[in-house]
């Protein structure tokens, strides 16, 4: 017998047929005498509505009551499929993400996960009951609801799997596994058979939408592996795993991120510590900070600019503003009217040239490169957002075609 988690993302429960195709799969490794564990995010596209509703209300209301509010999304898709599990006659139970055990800091909205006491999860496995679980979800210190940031559920299924050293942890989507780039956009994407958690933590980063970064993060740390999937088509997916040691694929995928948005801070005195002063200020308010450029100082002075995601732009903005006359700069620029494209490999360690080339397909389209961020494994440029399907696609040409 084995423990299997099975997480369904919004798009796999958005309607009672889709339920009740979800009901089959679940039941269906239930009855090859697994132990199953099932996180359900909400409906389709319940969050945004509920987004929208608060925003009738209240366009300014408290992180505390917006989790209270948003939680309600994964209720109502948990209590349904029990429902539809039910019906099909096989014994289950729903349970909230604080029945389930899960314990979150308070940063409500973007909570994360502490510990999960597995006990009522066991002891209704042991009973040979089904379990449902609300993903996205769990409870701090004070007995407050909290959320974990969109995509959380992805992060409830994995830590589920780690805390109850689960065989596999599955994540169905509306895409039946990891491909080389978004395949709605990019005709020519394949999917791959296999990929290491190093470079499914690029890509969910860098804006592949197909799990949540912090998932993959901790199935790296608890070595779980996954397995990416559709709850449409039932086709074998995209399993991600601690990378092996033989020869790597040189380029693992091309990412797209228009969630992004670049600030340049202009004439900042050409001193020690400033950069230190800016970073620390932005870190000490959560901000995020990705890409980074700093121009050689001229005349005493340099410019420094960093991305940050586009719906932390204001903030930053409104902080820097505050903090201008101190750090001495003439004045804040902003742009959200960018993008992100970054390809991701394991095998780019040992192959020299895969900036120049992708530098060369940005090039024969006439696209301009704004700002270069590199890793071991990664390759992000910023480029205007008008260019940003034409510079995957053209990428992704230099790279895979020849394959």
């Amino acid at each position: 017998m084995s423990l299997i988690v099975q997480k369904f993302g919004g798009s796999s429960v958005r309607d009672a047929q889709r339920i009740e195709n979800v009901a089959d799969i679940v039941t269906s490794t239930y009855k090859e005498g697994n132990d199953v564990v099932v996180v359900v995010s909400a409906q389709g596209d319940t969050t945004d509505d509920l987004i929208a509703k608060a925003q009738e209300i209240n366009e300014k209301a408290s992180k505390r009551e917006m989790d209270m509010l948003l939680s309600a999304g994964e209720q109502i898709s948990a209590s349904l499929l029990a429902m539809a599990i039910e019906k099909l006659g096989y014994p289950v139970v729903s349970l909230l993400g604080w029945q389930a055990g899960f314990d979150t800091t308070s940063d409500y909205g973007s909570a994360r996960i502490k510990k999960v006491d597995a006990s009522r999860i066991r002891k209704e496995l042991d009973k040979h009951r089904i379990v449902v679980v609300t993903g996205f979800q769990g409870v701090n210190r004070y007995g407050d609801m909290t959320t974990l940031g969109r995509g959380g559920s992805d992060t409830s299924a994995v830590a589920i799997a780690a805390t109850m050293h689960a065989d596999l942890c599955q994540i169905y989507t509306d895409v039946d596994g990891v491909y080389t780039a978004d395949p709605r956009k990019i005709p020519g994407a394949t999917k791959l058979d296999v990929i290491s958690y190093d470079e499914m933590l690029e890509l969910a980063t860098l804006g592949a939408q197909v799990l949540h970064n912090r998932s993959v993060e901790m199935a790296k740390k608890y070595n779980i592996e996954l397995e990416v999937l559709s709850s449409l088509t039932r086709r074998k997916g995209t399993i991600v795993r601690e990378d092996n040691k033989m020869e790597k694929m040189l380029i693992s995928g091309v990412a797209k991120d228009d969630n992004i948005a670049r600030i340049s801070i202009i004439g900042v005195p050409d001193k020690p510590g400033l950069a230190f002063k800016i970073f620390s200020k932005l870190a000490s308010k959560g901000i995020n900070v990705d890409i980074i450029l700093q121009s050689i100082g001229r005349n005493g002075t340099k410019d420094i600019s960093f991305t940050v995601e586009k719906n932390k732009m204001e903030e930053t903005i409104e902080l820097l503003n505050t903090y201008t006359e101190t750090l001495g700069a003439s004045s804040i620029v902003s742009d959200d009217n960018v993008t992100k494209v970054s390809i991701v490999g394991a095998g780019m360690e040992s192959h020299p040239g895969v900036a120049a080339e992708m530098f060369e397909a940005l090039f024969t389209r006439n696209i301009n490169i704004q700002m270069i961020s590199t890793s071991e494994i990664k390759i992000s440029v910023l480029i205007h957002k008008v260019d940003g399907d034409r510079a995957v696609e053209a990428i992704h040409e230099k790279f895979f075609d020849n394959i």
